[in-house]
């Protein structure tokens, strides 16, 4: 650990292409190292060329940061923030090389990833430091800050969108959530569902109810490797086959309408749900609410200064510096020679 008194904020996110030749080298990106071919992807990037080619995460994270600077300096912290993305500029390696180029030496880094899973902490943990190493003895040493799935400025304008579908369909629609599928070797692994069903019982409870169904979505692997379900166009098959008139579908899983939410939720699923005459609703995420922003400077400070933690809920806060061996990577199945 670092001694040095932290001298900027990096925002780390996952990016998105933001124009149709950018989908194919992007998604090469996220699935380096896994053999699938070209022609595959560009089957994939067709979710991406239905909305013009452009994923709305980093514009996101554009709104994300104008409104984090400016509560920073109203909590009279004079820090500068970066933005470094693990598949899409702005390349993290690429905003590393700037801090180092800029004299940081010491940085908290947010993520914004709200649980504890491979993919949605250690991993970005890992392109941290694999940043760090190309980027040599001048790079800043950076900390990422603990996970916030429970915090009052998460959970409290969640609780607020869900009431808002509530009104839309109606009182009593079922109440779903839905998160991210990962491989079933990762979240045995984790406390990735268990963080995500402490997360939807909190919105729930916020909204009078006790009863709720945590289901997953965007799944990408092979068919040969059990991740989690059920599949959230399936749940929606199995609860209208019970009777089921109405849903609220909450992506309790994200803190904005990327892409996953865009196809996933707004296309996909409202498709499905139509098919079967649901009344649906499709419940916002955080986005820039300002609870959100002021819960990540809170974050920020609670790191700088050992300041309160603010969680909600039964689940233990995880530590700050997570243990070297927490989240191992997912055991993939072996490639098929071709």
């Amino acid at each position: 650990m670092s001694t040095h008194p932290y001298d900027a904020i990096l925002v780390v996110s996952f990016g998105g292409p933001e124009a149709p030749d950018e989908v194919v080298p992007f998604l090469e990106n996220v699935t380096r190292g896994r053999g699938i071919p070209k022609e595959r992807l560009e089957q994939v990037g067709e979710h991406y060329f239905l909305f013009g080619g452009k994923s709305p995460i980093n514009d996101h994270c554009r709104e994300l940061i104008a409104d984090i600077e400016p509560a920073l300096a109203a909590a009279g912290i004079d820090l500068p923030v970066y933005w470094g993305n693990r598949n899409w500029r702005p390349m993290l390696t690429d905003t590393v090389q700037q801090m180092a180029n800029d004299g940081i030496t010491n940085a908290i880094a947010f993520v914004t990833s709200s649980t504890s899973s491979y993919s949605g902490c250690r991993q970005y943990r890992e392109d941290i430091e694999r940043a760090r190493e190309v980027v040599g003895d001048a790079a800043p040493v950076i900390h990422k800050i603990r996970q916030y799935y429970d915090h009052p400025g998460f959970i409290e304008p969640m609780i607020d969108h869900v009431k808002a579908s509530l009104d839309e369909v109606g009182s009593d629609a079922r109440l779903i959530f839905t998160a991210h599928s990962v491989p079933m070797s990762m979240a045995s692994t984790s406390d990735y569902v268990d963080q995500l069903t402490e997360a939807s019982r909190l919105v729930a409870k916020g909204v009078g109810r006790d009863d709720f169904d945590l289901v997953w979505q965007s799944r990408s692997g092979p068919p040969q490797m059990p991740w989690l379900e059920p599949d959230i166009n399936d749940h929606l098959e199995a609860i209208h086959a019970e009777g089921t008139e109405a849903v609220v579908v909450s992506p309790i899983g994200f803190i904005s309408d990327h892409m996953e939410v865009m196809f996933d939720l707004d296309t996909e699923a409202k498709a499905t749900a139509e098919r079967l005459g649901l009344r649906y609703a499709r419940s916002g995420t955080v986005g820039n609410d300002p609870r959100f922003i002021s819960a990540i400077v809170e974050l920020i400070e609670e790191r700088r200064s050992n300041g309160p933690v603010r969680a909600l809920g039964n689940l233990a806060v995880r530590p700050d510096f997570c243990a070297a061996d927490c989240c191992p990577a997912p055991q993939r199945p072996p490639s098929r020679p071709s």
